[in-house]
């Protein structure tokens, strides 16, 4: 049975994410915009109303929301701001990997700690020369004793430079490749952790976005997830599960660049009237809300799939591949309608359409989430 009705719990908990964002991030957005400061005030009433820990399961301390949950709170706080709401859900991101594959032990020992006190976690997967080849990293980790040393690097880590925890990913059998490959619990502060160069982005500035390099760094066995040569797959089960939100977020980009052109379209008088009433603007904004809706029910299809517990890798990159290319057409097409006045950093929409462009690289560039579909549908080649 089709149900396209959300519970009042669901409408009550978008509510609250739409009145954060309208709240506590618009207002300060273009000033995190610039890239100076990182946004701990924001971050930390974030924290205050749950959504650093909203996915941690309710028996370790969490807010245990569904995925479909999560993308409901993800369009309405990248609307607010693309760059906090990168800071924020990468939280979710991190946890993860712990989420799917920790222990009891490891869940009570790393994920309570993020419901009782405001703190960050990074996902430490990308390196210089494995990006998209994700199965080609080069650090290490040697089993030594009971430990296990970490040499390396990792680059455009979210967080990375004020994460207080990390998921890392290191080759523990680098002739085994993408099977040889294990994932770490990493507490930041860990000796021999140094963070490195802050990245000056073009969009998503309010976010934090590291270098990390890790020299002789020792983890206890213990703090391994899963077993060795698990890594790999404990990377793609976390970006199945986190793929619809970084759609979603290409949903709330884009409502929101709709949503400032039909205002401006509205009060913008030329040749004697508003330019909503010609025809080719009026049009340029139906396909806008169209595609908008539709990447929404792709998104929401996943997130329906994966709390079903379905496979869903496949829904999940059209998600994420279909409404983040939906987000960058309609900021492109709402600051033309804007005109001059689009391109000026005293409108909004020169950073809408610079914060859809990131959606369209990170957990996987467009180009990948196509190859996963690819695959998904071809099948098997005699």
């Amino acid at each position: 049975m089709i149900d396209f009705q959300l519970s009042e719990e669901q409408l009550a908990l978008q509510r609250m994410a739409r009145e954060f964002a309208e709240k506590e991030m618009k207002p300060v957005a273009a000033k995190y915009d610039k890239g100076e400061e990182f946004p701990w005030d924001v971050i930390k009433k974030a924290f205050e109303v749950g959504f650093l820990s909203s996915s941690i399961p309710e028996e370790y301390g969490g807010g245990g929301l569904s995925t479909l949950d999560t993308v409901i709170v993800s369009e309405e706080l990248a609307a607010g701001c693309a760059g906090m709401f990168t800071s924020i859900m990468a939280n979710s991101l991190a946890l993860t990997p712990i989420i799917l594959f920790g222990t009891d032990e490891q869940k009570k020992k790393f994920l309570t700690p993020f419901t009782k006190e405001m703190m960050l976690a990074a996902f430490c997967l990308t390196e210089r020369e494995a990006g998209s080849d994700a199965g080609n990293i080069s650090t290490t980790a040697e089993k030594v004793g009971s430990e296990y040393i970490i040499n390396g690097s990792k680059c455009f880590i979210t967080n990375g430079g004020v994460a207080k925890l990390l998921v890392v990913f290191a080759n523990t059998a680098k002739e085994k490749g993408a099977r040889g490959i294990s994932a770490f619990i990493v507490p930041a502060d860990t000796p021999g952790i140094k963070i490195g160069k802050i990245e000056d982005k073009m969009g998503h500035r309010a976010s934090n976005t590291a270098e990390i390099f890790f020299e002789e760094v020792k983890v206890p066995e213990e703090n391994l997830l899963g077993k060795e040569g698990m890594g790999f797959i404990i990377a793609m089960k976390t970006l199945d599960k986190a793929r619809p939100s970084v759609g979603a977020a290409g949903v709330g980009v884009a409502k929101a660049a709709l949503q400032y052109a039909i205002e401006y379209a509205k009060t913008r008088v030329q040749f004697g009237r508003p330019i909503a009433s010609f025809q080719h603007i009026a049009f340029k904004l139906a396909d806008m809300a169209t595609e908008i809706n539709a990447a929404r029910h792709l998104v929401w299809h996943a997130a329906w799939l994966i709390d079903k517990g379905m496979k869903a890798s496949k829904e999940a990159a059209m998600a994420k591949a279909y409404a983040s290319d939906v987000a960058m057409k309609v900021t492109v097409e709402a600051l033309q309608i804007f005109g001059g006045y689009g391109y000026m950093k005293d409108f909004p929409m020169e950073k809408l359409m610079r914060d859809a462009k990131l959606l369209q690289i990170y957990e996987g560039t467009n180009e990948i989430q196509r190859l996963v579909i690819s695959r998904e549908i071809i099948g098997p080649l005699k």
